[in-house]
Parts: C-alpha cells; sequence; structure tokens
C-alpha cells in the first residue's frame, strides 16, 4: 500500500505539473481516504470518482448527483474540494456548466489519477485480514449470484420477447448472414471441419498433450463430428474408441463455473468447457470467423474479432463530428439467448445441429448445484465471441429499421460502412440511431451499460481509448499491486509494463519512482528497445550497449529475462498422431520438444542473462 500511495503522489505531481495545479491538499485527502478505507478507496471510490467526470463531459454539466461521497466547501458551487483545481479547467465552478473550451490536459490528466486503479487486482489472500477481505469474497458471492439470476432474466425475456420482434430479427439475420451461414453449412454437410484443442483449462482437468487422449464424447456431437473420424488419427484404429465414454444428454459433464481475477470491484465469470466441447468449438470456430473475415464477404467490417483500430478509429471520429455514438453493454455474453441463436440459424439446419451439439446445456454453478442453461454461452465457450458479435450486430440493424421507419436493404447495408461495428460487447452505431438501437437491444434482453456509453457531448471510449472532442485522452493502468521482493515475478513484469506506459504518456517523476522502487530490489534495469526480451527501461533516447555479441554482433544489455517453461505432458501412440494430423499449415512444430511438454506454464520466473538490447 505504502509503495501505491508513492506512485499516486508522484502521478499526482506529473498532472499538477502539465495542468500548472497545486495538488497538495489533493494528497493529503487521499492518503486520510486510503488510512480510513483501505485499498477499496483506490480500487472503487476513485474509479466512480473518474466515471462521474465522464457523466459530466456527455451531459454537459455537473451537479450534486455526481462526485458523491466527496466534500463540496462553502462557495465552491457544484465541484467538489478533491481534484477542484483540475476540475475548474474543464467546469465552470459555480453553475458546473462545461466550459466552451475545457482543458483537455485536465481531463486527461483527472482521469488518470482516478481511473488508474480501476483495473488493479489483488488476490483475497494477499490482503490483510479484516474488512478488505471480507468485502473481496462478498463481492465474488455477489458476482454469482448474479450469474444465477442473469440465467432467470434470460429465461423470462424469451417468454415476453414479441413474434413480431422475433420475425424482424429472423429477417435482419438473413439480410446479414445468409451467405456466411450458407458456406458454414456446407462446411458440417460435407466434413469439412477441423477440430483443434485450446490452451486453457477444461471441466474434466486435461492438460497440455492429454487432451489428445480425451475418453469423453457425447451422443449429441456423433451425428455431426463423429469421434471415429475426429478423436483417431485413422479409422484402422477403431479400437482405442473402447476406452470412450459417450454420453447421453443427462449424463454430460456441465460447464464449470469460476471466477477469475478482473478488478478490486467484481471478479469476472467465466465457464470452463469440457474438452470434447472445447475441441468441437474451435472447428465451428474456424469456420464460421473464416468466411465472416472473409474478402468475398461483403459486409465484412459489420464486425470484428482480432482488429480493434476501426472501433478506436470511429470513436476518434465520434468524439470530434459527434455522429458516432459508443455503446457497451454489461454482462453481454450471459444475455445472449440460445432461443435468438437458433432463431438466427434457423434456415440452415446443419449450423443449428452444430451450435446445438457443441453447446454444454447445464453450468455447476459453485454454491448453487447444476443448472440448465437459457444463455447460449458463459465467456469461455470458443464460439461465445463470434456468435455474440452476429446476435449483436443483428438486433443494432433491427433498431435501425425501427428508426428509419422501413426495411433495409443491401444498398442500406453498404451506406452503414463506418458507422456501424461490433467489437464483442464495444458498440459503434450513428448518434441519431442511438437511443433507438439502446431500446432495441434492451428490448431483446440485454442490458446496455449507461455509464459507458456516450452519444451526446464529445467523449467517447472504445476497445480500451477514450477520446475527447479529437483529442486522445487515454489513460495507463495499473493492473497489480507493485513488487517488493525480486520473486514477485507477475508483479514484476507488470510494473515494467506500467512504467514504459507512463513515460510514453509523460509522467517523468512517476518513471522516476518505479526506476528507483526496481534498483531498490537490485535488478537491473537497463535502457532497451521495445523488442528486447530483457526488462528494462524504454527511452526516447534509445537503447544503450554493454557488450557486442561476438557471433551476430548484436549490442547486447545484461538484465532480467522472463522464463517460461511448458510443464511435463508426454505424449505418444495414437494421441500423438492426432496430434500431427491436426497441425495447421506445411511448417513443422515450433517445439520439438511438444511431445514431452504441453500446456500452459505453471510458474514464470526471471533470469539475468546477457540478450539483445533492441
Amino acid at each position: 500500500m505504502k509503495s501505491l500511495m508513492c506512485l499516486l503522489r508522484e502521478v499526482l505531481a506529473d498532472a499538477g505539473t502539465w495542468c500548472r495545479v497545486s495538488t497538495t491538499l489533493d494528497c493529503k485527502t487521499v492518503e486520510r481516504r486510503v488510512e480510513e478505507e483501505g485499498l477499496p478507496f483506490l480500487g472503487i471510490t476513485l474509479p466512480t470518482f473518474g466515471k462521474d467526470l465522464e457523466k459530466g463531459l456527455d451531459q454537459g454539466y455537473v451537479d450534486r448527483q455526481l462526485f458523491s461521497g466527496f466534500a463540496r466547501s462553502k462557495g465552491s458551487g457544484e465541484l467538489p474540494v478533491f481534484l477542484q483545481g483540475f476540475l475548474g479547467l474543464i467546469f465552470d465552478p459555480t453553475s458546473g456548466r462545461l466550459l466552451d473550451e475545457p482543458s483537455v490536459l485536465a481531463i486527461q490528466a483527472v482521469r488518470q489519477i482516478t481511473l488508474m486503479w480501476a483495473k488493479m487486482y489483488v488476490a483475497p489472500e494477499d490482503l490483510p485480514e479484516g474488512r478488505a477481505r471480507r468485502m473481496m469474497h462478498r463481492r465474488e458471492a455477489e458476482a454469482i449470484r448474479k450469474y444465477v439470476q442473469c440465467e432467470q432474466e434470460v429465461r423470462e425475456y424469451d417468454t415476453l420477447r414479441t413474434e413480431q420482434n422475433i420475425a424482424q430479427f429472423e429477417r435482419v439475420g438473413m439480410l446479414l448472414w445468409a451467405d456466411v451461414l450458407q458456406q458454414v453449412d456446407e462446411d458440417i454437410y460435407y466434413g469439412r471441419l477441423v477440430p483443434k484443442h485450446g490452451p486453457g483449462a477444461t471441466a474434466d482437468r486435461l492438460v497440455g498433450n492429454h487432451k489428445y487422449e480425451q475418453a469423453e464424447w457425447t451422443s449429441r456431437l456423433e451425428a455431426v463430428l463423429p469421434s471415429l473420424e475426429h478423436l483417431l488419427p485413422s479409422p484402422s484404429y477403431r479400437k482405442e474408441l473402447d476406452r470412450v465414454d459417450y454420453l447421453e444428454p443427462g449424463a454430460e459433464r456441465p460447464v464449470k463455473v469460476i471466477t477469475v481475477p478482473k478488478t478490486l470491484k467484481t471478479p469476472r465469470i467465466i465457464a470452463v468447457e469440457p474438452a470434447c466441447m472445447q475441441y468441437t468449438q474451435q472447428a465451428i470456430l474456424e469456420s464460421l470467423v473464416g468466411h465472416l473475415e472473409g474478402l468475398d464477404n461483403p459486409i465484412r467490417w459489420l464486425i470484428g474479432f482480432q482488429d480493434q483500430e476501426p472501433n478506436r478509429r470511429m470513436a476518434l471520429e465520434g468524439s470530434l463530428y459527434g455522429d458516432l455514438a459508443t455503446l457497451d453493454l454489461s454482462e453481454a455474453s450471459d444475455r445472449v439467448s440460445n432461443q435468438l441463436v437458433r432463431s438466427l440459424v434457423a434456415r440452415f439446419p446443419n449450423v443449428g445441429q452444430g451450435l446445438d451439439a457443441t453447446r454444454s446445456r447445464k453450468a455447476d454453478v459453485p454454491g448453487v448445484g447444476v443448472v440448465r442453461l437459457a444463455k447460449f454461452a458463459s465467456m469461455g465457450s470458443a464460439l461465445c465471441f463470434p456468435i455474440e458479435a452476429m446476435v449483436f450486430a443483428t438486433i443494432i440493424c433491427c433498431g435501425i429499421e425501427d428508426a428509419l421507419n422501413r426495411q433495409l436493404t443491401k444498398r442500406d447495408l453498404y451506406g452503414l460502412r463506418r458507422r456501424v461495428r461490433v467489437y464483442g460487447d464495444d458498440i459503434i452505431v450513428p448518434a441519431d440511431y442511438a437511443v433507438t438501437v439502446v431500446g432495441k437491444l434492451e428490448a431483446f434482453g440485454l442490458q446496455v451499460n449507461t455509464n459507458k456509453s456516450f452519444w451526446t457531448g464529445k467523449f467517447r471510449e472504445s476497445c480500451g481509448r477514450e477520446y475527447y472532442e479529437g483529442h486522445d485522452v487515454s489513460i495507463v493502468k495499473v493492473r497489480s499491486m507493485l513488487p517488493s521482493r525480486r520473486s514477485d515475478t507477475p508483479e514484476l513484469l507488470s510494473t515494467v509494463s506500467l512504467r514504459n506506459q507512463l513515460y510514453k504518456a509523460g509522467y517523468w517523476k512517476s518513471c522516476a519512482f518505479i526506476d528507483a522502487l526496481i534498483r531498490d530490489l537490485r535488478i537491473p534495469f537497463p535502457r532497451v528497445g521495445e523488442e528486447s526480451p530483457v526488462l528494462g527501461r524504454h527511452s526516447f533516447l534509445g537503447y544503450e550497449t554493454q557488450k557486442i555479441c561476438p557471433d551476430t554482433h548484436n549490442p547486447l544489455v545484461k538484465g532480467y529475462v522472463v522464463s517460461a517453461k511448458a510443464p511435463p505432458s508426454h505424449l505418444e501412440g495414437p494421441g500423438a498422431l492426432v496430434k500431427w494430423y491436426l497441425k495447421r499449415g506445411v511448417d513443422p512444430f515450433e517445439d520439438k520438444d511438444h511431445l514431452e511438454r504441453s500446456g500452459r506454464p505453471r510458474t514464470v520466473s526471471t533470469k539475468p542473462r546477457w540478450a539483445r538490447a533492441y
């Protein structure tokens, strides 16, 4: 905590220098509140302050509804005392109205000071005994409760959805995705799908190479992806199927619902899929995404899976001209109804059968037991991301239809290019249609996060970047506690990344503090290029050279290098052949020991050694 406080003090000092504002009283306020409230003040209270600033920018003024929990002095008008020097450069202190020319530097400074802690996560066991740890456990329990409640709400919306809405959804879905779904349907029918294993955990606890020796399959999968063709290297090994347990729908293994680190305020809920489901989901995913992104898809610009830059460019334009809105959805994947997905693919029987066969129908929820799922899939399913994007895009176009009061045509779709885009739960739509689109999304059971959706002011946010009136006001975020020992490898990696991001953002005093912190741990911290494997300082002055490699003549520096080794996982026999046949491309395996070691490293460490400086 002490090191975090010191870092915040330096960030305040840097921001004060930028804006020519005194931060002495702000430092005292932070110190007092942290002493009283602990880490939640940084991870919860301050981010709420930052979100209230964004809300004020969007609506054009601040009032007593914003910045609650922070005192306002007599005669200070609508602005709180905390960070008043910065806020006075953005809003009129008396009326609270947004200034005609607010300081972009001050906007960025307030966001950096308050929101840099929003994504910081601390494991409950790392918190001191007492109130903070109890609050963390309560938040995990609350996240599980909301997961179950969300299931009930999805069922309710399934019953409340009108026939008119369903018919419109199916018709617009055909307009958007008919060509793509037809190609996927043919891939499934003609047996062109090739499954693969992902790197993540599975509900049946298979890891690494052991996934290629899976002994569970479902009767639903047999009709779409037969085990004879996808579990064995060739039919001559059919006797290997004697060890496979074929599960009927009632006996299928449920997904395992778990919480994973996200923020201090709330954990992320994901569902760990069984190996057979994960394996076959990847097969449909490859076909679906391949056709969605294919050059023969005329609306491939509508949704994205890998490139966030189009969303960011559109958010920048929206902040400058006000013609584009940025929307964000809460609990996005958990609110996509399976009934909606079935309606979307109703005219493509092989796609429908494939999605149903690879979808887990039940979830094992901690403290609740096994529940039947109404959602299509939780986060953790390989198909969650593309299917939800297709559903969101379809509903958005339904909303635009309502705003136009007529049916969309292909010509209309081409006119929406660079005006509509979906990347996960980050959505861009024309500002003129924003209210109608939001209403349509909510009518289909989705939940729009109004605190992170903007269309009236000059502030926009999408895919991790924020803009105000054409200026990038994005911030650097703290992801973990700062290291106190050389053995704190995850914290060290996160802190080095934090330092280099702060350097590029111009927070010189903050960088100097982190530099000193790392040197106090007796860790060499040389100046290196961005592509160097050495943990070092990035600098506009370039990299340093401590010696020249006699073989390659590359400049070298000595520093700490990340060492992460895959755990032992021996594979031989039919399983090894299956792994070879499933390999994509013609190049050999990158790791020559892939049959001896596989899977995510259990531990990550750092070792001092000589390595290239750039």
